[in-house]
């Protein structure tokens, strides 16, 4: 199983470098960065700092050497698919062919109606999100792409150059269990979400029965997930913090952690991401990061 770190983008930068830096030289496989302009209010106050995901994550991929770099997720509606076609290729270079295009249909409603970006209903934004992934994949991968849809439109466009990687592994965070894993199915070489084991094990179900109907062996999909993690936390901890909390939580001692990312791995998790939301920063940081690399992914690692 691989291991990588999601870094906060609500720290300084200092503080997310530090956190990649010190992943690279600890043995983490990877680093990721969120794209969205600010927090959900139910987390924080929306003026919390929140640093741009592509920049940030160009500047990880020029200055962490080892590691694979990427977004979780960018959000089509406020990223026009040729520009972020052409963001990524440029990205890939950067990484010397280390990043990973997460890509997502958009969903935070704050960021959207405070800068006046339109959120379209679920179904049309899942139709813009089709059309958007054909127009990605169409300029990193053919020499000119022509495309007529109904969202977006291409006369005989280039994207030059293109990625390292041929193909650029393209990544759908997402859980809608009717059109998005049906997307997934079709579309991702590797499919990201949040969720226990329980829930993971349920939604890829789902998204195996999609591929039976699409004529996609599963196997071909890799599959990533995160949760927040406690290390050390008591049963009764984990649970409290989990009721209040939006995202889904882990936790419990080393042995209990272990157990738990062994569920994971059995269900077909080939990549556990950990947010650094739940690890301290500076030392406290380090050491979290290092008690989990060592001693609960340890067992696990490929």
């Amino acid at each position: 199983m691989r291991i990588s770190i999601w870094p906060n983008a609500n720290q300084p930068y200092d503080g997310v470098l530090d956190a990649a830096r010190h992943a690279e030289t600890t043995g983490w496989d990877g680093v990721y960065v969120a794209d969205h302009f600010m927090v959900l209010p139910v987390m924080a106050p929306d003026q919390t700092p929140t640093l741009e995901c592509a920049t940030t994550v160009t500047a990880l991929a020029a200055l962490v050497p080892r590691m694979r770099v990427g977004a979780l997720v960018f959000g089509n509606t406020y990223r026009h698919p040729a520009v972020l076609a052409n963001m990524a290729a440029t990205i890939d270079h950067i990484s010397g062919g280390r990043f990973v295009l997460g890509v997502g249909a958009g969903w935070q409603e704050n960021e959207h109606e405070q800068y006046g970006i339109d959120l379209p209903p679920p179904g049309e934004r899942l139709d813009r999100f089709e059309e958007a992934l054909e127009v990605i994949r169409g300029l990193l991968e053919r020499p000119r792409t022509t495309f007529a849809g109904r969202h977006y439109r291409l006369s005989d466009a280039v994207c030059e150059p293109k990625p390292v990687q041929r193909p650029l592994p393209i990544l759908i965070g997402g859980s809608g269990e009717r059109r998005m894993l049906r997307i997934v199915a079709q579309r991702a070489d590797i499919w990201n979400t949040w969720g226990r084991p329980d829930v993971i094990a349920h939604k890829s179900a789902v998204l195996e029965r999609h591929c039976a109907e699409v004529g996609r062996d599963p196997a071909t999909i890799t599959r990533s997930a995160q949760a927040l993690v406690l290390l050390g936390a008591e049963p009764d901890e984990v649970e409290a913090r989990a009721a209040r909390s939006p995202l889904p939580v882990i936790g419990g001692s080393d042995d209990e952690l272990v157990q738990t990312l062994g569920r994971y791995a059995e269900i077909g998790v080939s990549e556990f991401i950990v947010s650094d939301r739940t690890l301290g920063s500076g030392n406290e940081r380090r050491d979290a990061m290092d008690r989990f690399i060592e001693r609960i992914a340890g067992p696990h690692r490929a």
